[in-house]
């Protein structure tokens, strides 16, 4: 599976396939140091955080694509709703011996990372939001494919129209810089490149489908997990409410709002967001040393 792969993608020589039931699953895995999982945002892939890995020394990075989306595999197509996903990345961690102190998620990916922080045998102690998708589902897939995803999702054809409709670079570029985030040429390329892929719309349309967010936003008070919530005041996709109002709610969170840039500021600005991040992991060194202590040489 990894001739599916780019020769020139991001970081593709830190690329492996894992086969872990029901997915084989595209990760790469970058740098030394307690595990930092990164979670990316819907109709992406992890390459999505590639700009931002130089900025965060330290740690053993790693970018799963999520089920169906990227070049990860799905293994069913009833496994691609939050609660799915979070299990399914949950037992990807067991399977890896992947013990991450924190979780980073954009958009819907800091969903995700919610969702994992109440289920996981041993949780991550963080976790960050960027442009976090506590609300309805918007970021790229919500501009991509506009209020037609759950029927679209059930049409056999749906992903083909979708992927002839919106994979040519105009239109990629019009829709990133439609969030508020104009990304350069190579940035529009790597977007291209995915929703081009019949594979990748067909599993961000079964995500969207299978999208249930209520019951994670009526447990936001029991989560107690340290979360940092970031906002970037350009973002059309998602609105700096959403992040607010959530952090509101939960008894250990903090919403942080970023005066500049769009929904994809960690692809816009990496220099500018990494700060932060670095701040709030050092600000948890209780579970850096925890991990570093259990970790064998």
């Amino acid at each position: 599976m990894m001739n599916e792969l780019p020769a020139d993608w991001p970081l593709r020589e830190r690329s492996r396939m894992i086969r872990c039931r029901p997915h084989v699953w595209h990760v790469q895995t970058v740098g030394q140091g307690p595990d930092v999982l990164l979670l990316h945002g819907a109709a992406a892939s992890g390459h999505s955080f590639h700009r931002l890995l130089p900025y965060l020394p330290g740690y053993r990075l790693i970018l799963p694509d999520l089920p169906g989306q990227g070049y990860t595999r799905a293994g069913g197509h009833m496994r691609l709703g939050l609660d799915a996903m979070a299990d399914d990345l949950g037992s990807l961690c067991e399977d890896q011996d992947w013990r991450p102190v924190a979780i980073i998620g954009h958009s819907a990916g800091a969903a995700v990372a919610l969702r994992m922080a109440e289920i996981m045998p041993r949780p991550p102690r963080a976790v960050v939001g960027i442009n976090a998708a506590l609300g309805p589902f918007d970021g790229f897939a919500g501009w991509l494919f506009p209020k037609l995803a759950r029927a679209m999702a059930t049409g056999p054809f749906a992903a083909a129209v979708v992927t002839k409709l919106s994979s040519s670079r105009p239109q990629v570029a019009r829709l990133l810089a439609g969030m508020g985030s104009p990304l350069d040429a190579e940035g529009v390329d790597m977007y291209r490149r995915l929703v081009s892929r019949t594979r990748h719309i067909e599993g961000t349309l079964g995500m969207m489908a299978q999208w249930q967010l209520e019951p994670l936003l009526e447990r936001l008070p029991q989560i107690a997990v340290q979360t940092l919530l970031m906002t970037a005041a350009g973002d059309k996709a998602v609105p700096t409410r959403v992040s607010a109002e959530a952090a509101a709610r939960m008894p250990r969170a903090t919403h942080l709002a970023l005066p500049h840039w769009g929904h994809l500021v960690h692809e816009e600005a990496p220099e500018a967001v990494a700060p932060h991040i670095v701040q709030f992991l050092h600000d948890n060194q209780d579970a850096v040393s925890a991990v570093k202590a259990r970790r064998p040489s």
